[in-house]
């Protein structure tokens, strides 16, 4: 099937005139060729599917059209291939998926659907819920069949909602099995480095993490720590270069394409579409410092990312304070791909929205707070020296509340409060057990350290009898095993990354040994969610909710299908492969 033309004969007189008229004087005051005068540009090949991005919409879009029988070429702006997805854990939310059926998971298409559409809510259309659940799993079908890559059950790795209909307190999330980087050859050099490194010598799954955290303190955290050394001892005398998390991900794609003969164009960034007669029939690259025209037969599929790290679309589009020094995203996610959509005439959606989590803003890199803020003897306050929010809740959820306060409340920065008991426990990012913050933590802000509670208050700026207050009133709490103040513990959720030997809440702990810790906590993420608006079939619609011929687009260039929540670990990833397959199947005309 290819791309519908129902609707051109109702756009293409607008279409036509703004493409004569202001449009095409803005454009070239950006320094945007025109359609007109990028007709005129060096072609650089034509091929019946242009995919924009080397993330996982953008290779998942490229295997299927190449497997689907249609010549393809992907064109990515960074230096590197993977994208975002390289850099993350790679956790993949498709329910149904044939891994955790094969593992005993007792899912069903009803309770699936019956769940998203209890967590996504009208946000989102019911079809488009509908596809996003009936084409995952064959997507995951096909991704095996076709690449290198294998999958693994995060078993108990719940649903961030699995109290709601039809969720699952076990969890219905993979991640990908270990890859031997040596099937890349010399392309390996090319895969985009992850946000964290796994320890060295080591073969770490994300689902790892949660008892490294607890390896210390708990039998089956040593044993995860050994098995975890053991895999990198082997990998090692085997020759092999270990690769998990989104490292496998990104690389067991690229195989795939390497496999499938699908050209992958680095440091070849998106220009602008191009149009004819309405419809999207190719892209305006540079490549080699030199603008060129791609032709795409078929269509166009923008798999390019959201726009994280473009400074003037945050400011335009989401809440204050907001910046690009937060994201843990790709860099290279500037928004290029949906700005380009956008002149072609897309509607955008979501774009207030992002991936969030509460992040510690360290002096390289920000950190992604995920078990830090959950494990029992931590709790997080606002500038008034109050908790707020229950801290093991989603993590978007929290940095939603961060928000939806500020105004009221100043909750940003917030902090993340520990003591030593807490720091002789548990890891803290890859801080081990009992070992000092490095010094420029603290030299930056991100983190203090006092032996009393007023001498910390006064080093964060919060008042001190309100934090002692606080901390008197959660330490009676963590006593009785009961959070009655905001629910931490009352969800299944709540209780993944927490300690199983702190009775009778595992995610519950007085605070009583100094000297004590803050931690700034800024709103983060993983990347934008909003970006063009698609229907079912991955196609791009215009505001009236017309299709634009020829344009799709999947990952976080689109939309999210999550709207404005999270329905558990990997929901980026897996709604975006399963986009960029299904925007493929519908340029092959398979769907």
């Amino acid at each position: 099937m290819t791309p519908s033309t129902d609707d051109a004969h109702v756009e293409l007189p607008r279409r036509r005139s703004v493409l004569a008229g202001g449009a095409v004087a803005a454009l070239a005051v950006a320094g945007v060729p025109s359609s007109a005068h990028a007709a005129d540009l060096p072609l650089l090949g034509t091929y019946d599917v242009v995919v924009i991005g080397s993330g996982a919409a953008g290779m998942t879009a490229a295997l299927t059209a190449a497997k689907q029988g249609l010549s393809c070429v992907v064109v990515e702006k960074a230096p590197t291939f993977g994208g975002s997805a390289a850099r993350s854990g790679a956790g993949i939310w498709i329910p149904n998926n044939p891994v955790i059926l094969a593992a005993g998971v007792p899912d069903t298409p009803a309770k699936a659907a019956t769940y998203l559409a209890a967590v996504v809510g009208a946000d989102v259309p019911a079809d488009r819920q509908q596809s996003f659940l009936a084409h995952g799993p064959a997507m995951i079908s096909f991704v095996m069949a076709n690449s290198p890559l294998r999958f693994r059950w995060m078993e108990g790795y719940s649903d961030y909602y699995p109290e709601l209909p039809g969720g699952l307190p076990n969890g219905r999330s993979i991640e990908p099995d270990q890859l031997d980087g040596n099937i890349l050859g010399a392309e390996l050099a090319h895969l985009n480095p992850p946000y964290l490194a796994v320890p060295a010598g080591m073969v770490v799954f994300s689902a790892d993490y949660k008892w490294l955290d607890l390896a210390a303190v708990n039998v089956k955290g040593a044993a995860v720590a050994t098995q975890c050394l053991a895999r990198g001892t082997q990998a090692a005398l085997l020759g092999q270069k270990p690769l998990t998390m989104g490292q496998s991900l990104a690389a067991g794609l690229r195989a795939g394409l390497q496999s499938a003969q699908v050209p992958v164009w680095l440091n070849t960034p998106l220009t602008d579409l191009y149009l004819e007669a309405g419809a999207v029939t190719g892209a305006v690259v540079t490549r080699d410092g030199t603008a060129g025209l791609v032709r795409a037969r078929r269509g166009v599929v923008v798999g390019s990312g959201g726009f994280e790290h473009n400074a003037a679309m945050r400011a335009q589009y989401q809440r204050q304070p907001i910046g690009t020094d937060w994201t843990v995203g790709a860099k290279e996610n500037t928004g290029d791909g949906i700005q380009a959509g956008q002149r072609a005439g897309a509607s955008l959606a979501l774009m207030d929205d992002a991936w969030w989590g509460p992040a510690i803003p360290l002096p390289a890199d920000p950190y992604f707070c995920l078990a830090e803020r959950t494990l029992p003897g931590g709790l997080l306050i606002n500038q008034a020296g109050s908790r707020f929010v229950n801290e093991a809740a989603p993590y978007s959820d929290v940095v939603h509340t961060m928000y939806d306060r500020n105004p009221a409340a100043p909750d940003i920065p917030a902090w993340l409060i520990v003591d030593q008991n807490y720091r002789n426990r548990y890891l803290f990012r890859d801080i081990l057990p009992t070992f000092a913050f490095p010094d420029d933590w603290y030299s930056s802000g991100a983190a203090y350290k006092a032996w009393t509670w007023d001498a910390l208050a006064s080093s964060i700026g919060v008042p001190g009898a309100a934090l002692r207050s606080t901390v008197s009133r959660f330490n009676s709490l963590a006593a009785n095993g009961k959070d009655t103040d905001f629910g931490r513990g009352d969800s299944a959720y709540d209780h993944y990354y927490t300690d199983p030997a702190i009775l009778p809440n595992s995610c519950l702990a007085p605070l009583w040994l100094p000297p004590y810790y803050a931690l700034r906590i800024v709103p983060g993420d993983l990347g934008t969610k909003g970006g063009m608006r698609t229907d079912a079939r991955a196609r791009v619609l215009r505001a009236d909710g017309s299709v634009i011929p020829g344009l799709y687009a999947a990952g976080n260039a689109s939309a999210a299908v999550m709207g404005h929540s999270y329905a558990g670990a990997g929901s980026t990833i897996g709604p975006a492969m399963t986009f960029g397959y299904v925007a493929a199947l519908d340029l092959a005309g398979a769907l």
